[in-house]
């Protein structure tokens, strides 16, 4: 198995689990697949860059706003006036703006997650569908640091967990220890920043 859109490379996951062989290669890989899904599904976004040119479809909120999927870039944005869907109106750039304005923000990069009218035209919402027609790069451009050191906390945790099958971490003074069935506490302080708490684009 190969890593496919993980959040740390193999051979940073072995640097930190001190591992120089190549014996479980194969589990470290899926625990980093995992790991990084994991962190997919806790934030409600992913962190890997799309393919250029990917074109989504999206139901505007109001006039004004429309929530998209996390995007590097925009290339076009078209709606729909018509019924049955002909996406027939092409925004010029001036059109609409990228929201947030300052993709920059408290020391760390931020995509495109909506987008706001601004001149000629207003987002459609005359029907309870997608009239919103967006082309573009979505994901992230890099994996943040928090979410790249995350993925390594957790990736461990999951490979250490093989030595636990029953969920039973071992015996103390004070009685039985059991492995946690949540995602790892300082894996969730370091991803919450980028927690999405809405729940759909």
């Amino acid at each position: 198995m190969a890593v496919t859109n993980g959040y740390c490379t193999l051979a940073e996951l072995k640097a930190a689990l001190k591992i120089t062989d190549t014996l479980d290669d194969t589990l470290l890989e899926n625990s980093i697949n995992s790991a990084s899904r994991m962190i997919d599904q806790y934030c409600n976004r992913y962190f890997y860059a799309g393919s250029a040119g990917e074109v989504r479809y999206y139901k505007a909120n109001d006039g004004f706003t429309c929530w998209i999927d996390d995007a590097q870039t925009i290339t076009e944005v078209k709606t729909s006036s018509t019924d049955p869907l002909i996406y027939d109106t092409t925004w010029d750039s001036g059109d609409y703006q990228v929201m947030p304005a300052n993709r920059w923000a408290n020391g760390a990069y931020y995509p495109i997650t909506a987008l706001t009218a601004t001149d000629n035209y207003l987002f459609p919402v005359w029907a309870d569908i997608a009239l919103v027609k967006v082309t573009g790069t979505f994901g992230w451009a890099s994996v943040p640091e928090p979410v790249k050191f995350a993925t390594i906390i957790q990736s461990s945790r999951l490979f250490k967990r093989l030595e636990s099958p029953l969920g039973v971490a071992g015996v103390s003074d004070i009685g039985i220890m059991r492995v946690g069935s949540n995602i790892d506490g300082d894996v969730a302080q370091l991803i919450n920043p980028f927690r999405l708490l809405r729940t759909g684009a």
